[in-house]
């Protein structure tokens, strides 16, 4: 009798992303707030703040490329942290690690989840900061490198960062609560809703321990002039260091999350 051989642990993952984007999409409420509610933060500081903060350079550019970073934050990290421990709290974990399905495969699904919000989500900023807000579209190939690099870290490390994080609340309800806040202060400390070298030493201090802060400075040197960098903290874009750190963060989540992940709440 032949043996009836299984489909490999990629071909699961992709099933299993291609579930978790229709499962994801059945949500309205998901949905508005991680693609939608970036956009509308944009358009609300990109209409109140208009300053011009360098030569050629508005604020409202600027808000721009940390919304872009930020967005990966919003679709990698803050959604899994706050969804993965909900799917443990009805069980759908425990009954998922009872099937043939690898472990991976599943990881792999959330993965493509992630991926492919943010690429939705920073679609909308983009088409948004260019028709309202001036954003300027590189021309330069080495800037479209450097944003497919950061697009491939930033979502890398926000996924494994929130599958490492999803064993902190204590339970799904209660995941929002704890997730939420953490993802806002960074926002504020990293240079978000604010320029960055205007907020106290402390603050850039701390900001710099986390991916969030590269994330930003990365986009900003995708998206702003290059003489934009002699505004920056080290008086330079300091690509180097960003994709160090950025990489550092993802081994980091992986690590923690292999270690310490749970399928159920026992």
């Amino acid at each position: 009798m032949s043996r009836v051989s299984l489909p490999n642990t990629f071909v699961l993952g992709y099933g299993r992303g291609r579930l978790e984007i229709r499962q994801f999409l059945r949500q309205r409420e998901s949905v508005v707030f991680t693609l939608l509610f970036p956009l509308m933060l944009m358009a609300i500081f990109g209409s109140v703040f208009k300053d011009t903060i360098a030569p050629g350079v508005t604020f409202s550019q600027y808000f721009v490329a940390g919304m872009i970073a930020s967005g990966m934050v919003n679709s990698g990290f803050q959604q899994l942290a706050i969804v993965i421990p909900m799917e443990r709290d009805f069980g759908s974990l425990k009954r998922l690690r009872g099937t043939p399905m690898p472990v991976a495969s599943y990881f792999i699904g959330k993965t493509i989840l992630v991926f492919v919000s943010m690429v939705f989500q920073v679609a909308l900023l983009l088409l948004g900061g260019v028709l309202f807000f001036g954003l300027n579209m590189p021309t330069d190939p080495q800037k479209w490198f450097t944003f497919t690099w950061l697009i491939i870290l930033g979502t890398a490390s926000s996924t494994a960062l929130g599958v490492a994080f999803s064993v902190v609340p204590k339970s799904g309800r209660g995941a929002s609560a704890v997730v939420s806040p953490v993802v806002i202060i960074l926002q504020f400390f990293s240079g978000v809703f604010f320029i960055f070298t205007q907020l106290p030493a402390w603050m850039q201090q701390f900001a710099a321990l986390f991916p969030l802060k590269w994330l930003c400075q990365g986009m900003r040197s995708v998206f702003l002039p290059d003489n934009f960098a002699s505004q920056e903290v080290a008086h330079s874009w300091e690509a180097g260091k960003t994709f160090l750190i950025l990489t550092t963060w993802l081994i980091v989540g992986l690590i923690i999350a292999i270690r310490t992940f749970k399928w159920s709440r026992d």
